[in-house]
């Protein structure tokens, strides 16, 4: 496949990178970012997805050196999104480590990516980049092992620190309108069935 048919297909991945966006954007001014799950978005990553995978069936993993920084970067985004296909997510994950260690995508993306698979599969994340409410009604960082150990891991890729993380991750939260769900304990109920139904765990 030439250079030219990658530069179209770079276009078709952050064309639905752009949709993604567009969305949550929409969600936010209507103040339903962060109220659980949203059918529209739910849908429209599922839609991303499949249109991505089809490209990775095509090309292989979209590295910066085929459809460039921003289509790459794109890609992840699209990657990260798809949390209702774990399979597809641990399958980028996979082909994403092998493109890190040829320097063909970014660290800090696959940081992230791990992280929230090992969030949606209740194991220990190793970076601290996902984040989830409190029980104060603070957005805090999801389990991890040791705040030293993932700060020393943070700092290996060129992270900032956890705390300074979260510092970031609640005022962005405060500017967007989010807030904390209002039955903590139901919100995290539903969240394990519904991990449960897309195959996350049994």
């Amino acid at each position: 496949m030439n250079s030219k048919d990658f530069t179209a297909i770079a276009e078709t991945i952050i064309a639905v990178k752009d949709a993604d966006l567009a969305l949550r954007d929409k969600l936010i001014l209507s103040s339903k970012l962060g109220k659980g799950y949203h059918p529209d978005m739910e849908a429209l990553h599922n839609h991303n997805a499949g249109v991505l995978d089809q490209i990775i069936d095509s090309i292989g993993y979209p590295t910066i050196g085929k459809v460039g920084k921003e289509g790459s970067e794109a890609a992840w985004l699209v990657i990260q999104h798809s949390i209702g296909q774990p399979a597809f997510m641990k399958k980028c994950a996979r082909l994403m480590e092998d493109a890190v260690e040829r320097q063909e995508a970014d660290a800090t993306n696959l940081a992230c990516l791990a992280d929230r698979i090992a969030v949606f599969e209740n194991r220990p994340q190793l970076y601290g980049t996902q984040f989830d409410w409190d029980k104060n009604g603070e957005l805090s960082p999801n389990e991890f092992d040791n705040a030293y150990r993932v700060n020393e891991r943070r700092k290996s890729i060129g992270l900032n620190t956890l705390e300074e993380q979260t510092a970031i991750i609640r005022q962005q939260a405060k500017l967007e309108n989010q807030s904390a769900p209002s039955d903590l304990k139901s919100r995290k109920k539903e969240t394990e069935e519904w991990k449960i139904a897309v195959g996350w765990s049994t």
